[in-house]
């Protein structure tokens, strides 16, 4: 076996041990406080060398999932408030709390190596791959939202188990990643080519952009420009003065 294909090899090896560590854990079956299999318990399940581990065990930590304590091995993290003057909705809650019924169609999904537009929006490597996403939410049969989502698989490598067929990546995000930052841009647009069509708008039409971006300390997880029709979507925050 060459270098390469060795190194290869350890690569996917070590993917595979987070992915399915992080599965665990974000699924719920681990919850917080749980102890995660020592580091020799986890090299004996996974046929795999300490260094393997260690490195699993630190990318969890460096994303806020586990904790290592000396001596006592690593536990998964009680989730830290997720809180911001704009809260990040669940689009199918939003439209279901307004009395209405909620569709939802995935319309492209693609994983492909991120573009230089790719890297302006998700601040990944020239060289890292991305999930690239578009979807159509729907309040009442009527187009309520077009999704166009960057996800980074490198700090989320579960999101390419998901079927996001059946989940709308809005809802398993909000539901499933914990993150530590986020960032809101609210921009007015005119509806014009694919999301004209798509929102079955005249070409023109008054929109609502909102582009959002989340972290998770200091590691990119995704970014996302959701356009709805000016007329169907009303954006309000009520707040207090800080001191």
């Amino acid at each position: 076996m060459s270098i390469e294909q060795k190194s290869a090899g350890t690569v996917a090896l070590y993917q595979r041990i987070r992915t399915d560590l992080e599965t665990r854990i974000l699924s719920g079956e681990w919850p917080p406080g749980y102890r995660v299999p020592f580091e020799h318990e986890l090299m004996q399940s996974y046929s795999c060398s300490r260094m393997t581990v260690n490195k699993v065990l630190s990318a969890l930590a460096a994303a806020g999932l586990v904790v290592r304590r000396r001596r006592a091995g690593s536990f998964v993290s009680r989730p830290r408030a997720q809180s911001a003057v704009l809260q990040i909705p669940d689009l199918k809650a939003e439209v279901e709390k307004r009395g209405e019924r909620y569709g939802y169609q995935l319309l492209k999904l693609t994983k492909r190596i991120a573009t230089a537009n790719d890297r302006a929006r998700l601040a990944v490597g020239a060289r890292e791959s991305v999930l690239a996403l578009r979807c159509r939410h729907d309040a009442d049969g009527e187009p309520f939202a077009i999704e166009d989502r960057l996800i980074n698989p490198q700090a989320v490598p579960v999101a390419l188990q998901q079927d996001f067929s059946v989940i709308p990546p809005n809802t398993w995000l909000v539901g499933q990643v914990p993150w530590t930052e986020a960032e809101h841009r609210i921009i007015a647009c005119n509806a014009a080519g694919a999301d004209a069509a798509e929102l079955k708008l005249d070409e023109g039409t008054a929109c609502l952009v909102i582009e959002r971006k989340t972290w998770r300390n200091g590691e990119p997880i995704t970014a996302v420009r959701l356009t709805h029709p000016g007329h169907l979507y009303n954006l309000i925050a009520r707040f207090t003065p800080t001191g």
